[in-house]
């Protein structure tokens, strides 16, 4: 049996309850694993409240750290012992313990802690993925970043300052902009007192930004276009302020042949072989120290529903973890 917080219908957190629930054994392709911690993540919330939509009941929970208790036929990656972290589909993340698909678990190095590699698999990928796949990015190359100091800004701070990468950011207090310039952001606008647009033309003497990556959504869309150098490339990975709305196309050639995306760590991360390849690029930068980890939170699984309060209400820097 495994502690397990699900939800029974879409709602608020007070929908989340603490169950037992049988764990079993892995079948073909599939791993047991015991978690250590498990991450906090802004899609869990979109997930909770019916925007992504979830059979019923189900467990939340998109990544975790932990030891693999057993492996089932055709799994050669990871055995019976190994220290494991993933950022995996379906959710089920925030349980005591699993069985899952194999192919997006990944074998965790000894230097990195079982509370980094849960707090970090999910954003962390999802930056890889900003940086390494998604538009050609090099050295001198200017991106503006929304939410620079929370989970993914902060990691993307980091990746940004170790690959010589301008990073100018977004955030809401004057706190959380120290805290971006802190872990390697060029220039971070607090966007509650700035127009912050204006500044981003400002801070680049006119031209705009190569890329914008935005996980704010409907209140940073229409600026993050005027943002953007001509042929930039704006990155909408993310709808935490509500969904981008509708727009007509020919506005991006109007606003100087824009480029947009909509990517999904999900996408990048389905094939096997090519999710290992880049958690192996996520951990060679944090055991490198390029990369630091900082978790700010951390929850008792049992006060999941308080966690999730203090991540909508903006209330979360850093990383925030739940402890099984």
């Amino acid at each position: 049996m495994a502690k397990t917080a699900i939800i029974e219908e879409p709602g608020g957190p007070e929908k989340f309850r603490i169950v037992d629930r049988e764990v079993g054994d892995p079948g073909p392709g599939q791993i047991r694993i015991r978690h250590a911690a498990c991450g906090l993540n802004f899609i869990d919330v979109y997930q909770r409240m019916g925007m992504y939509p979830l059979e019923m009941p189900h467990a939340l929970g998109m990544e975790a750290a932990g030891v693999v208790e057993a492996v089932g036929e055709g799994v050669t990656h990871l055995k019976a012992g190994d220290r494991a972290a993933y950022a995996a589909a379906p959710p089920g993340a925030y349980t005591e313990a699993r069985v899952m698909n194999a192919a997006q678990v990944c074998p965790l190095p000894d230097a990195i802690s079982f509370e980094e590699g849960a707090a970090m698999m999910l954003k962390g990928l999802t930056t890889q993925y900003l940086f390494r796949r998604t538009t050609p990015i090099a050295k001198g190359d200017t991106v503006l970043f929304h939410a620079a100091a929370g989970g993914v800004g902060l990691f993307a701070c980091q990746w940004a300052r170790s690959e010589g990468i301008r990073l100018i950011g977004t955030a809401g207090t004057d706190e959380k902009c120290q805290l971006a310039l802190e872990h390697g952001a060029t220039d971070c606008i607090n966007y509650r007192t700035e127009d912050w647009a204006a500044r981003v033309k400002e801070l680049t003497d006119g031209r705009g930004v190569d890329v914008v990556m935005d996980a704010v959504g409907k209140d940073t869309f229409e600026g993050s276009l005027d943002s953007l150098k001509p042929l930039g490339m704006m990155i909408s990975f993310g709808n935490a302020s509500g969904a981008v709305p509708p727009f007509s196309v020919g506005i991006l050639g109007q606003k100087g042949s824009l480029k947009i995306t909509r990517p999904t760590l999900f996408t990048h991360i389905a094939d096997h072989e090519t999710c290992q390849e880049m958690a192996r690029d996520l951990f060679g930068k944090v055991t490198a120290g390029a990369v630091k980890v900082r978790i700010d939170q951390r929850f008792p699984l049992q006060d999941v529903a308080a966690a999730h309060r203090a991540l909508e209400a903006r209330k979360t820097t850093g990383q925030t973890i739940l402890l099984p």
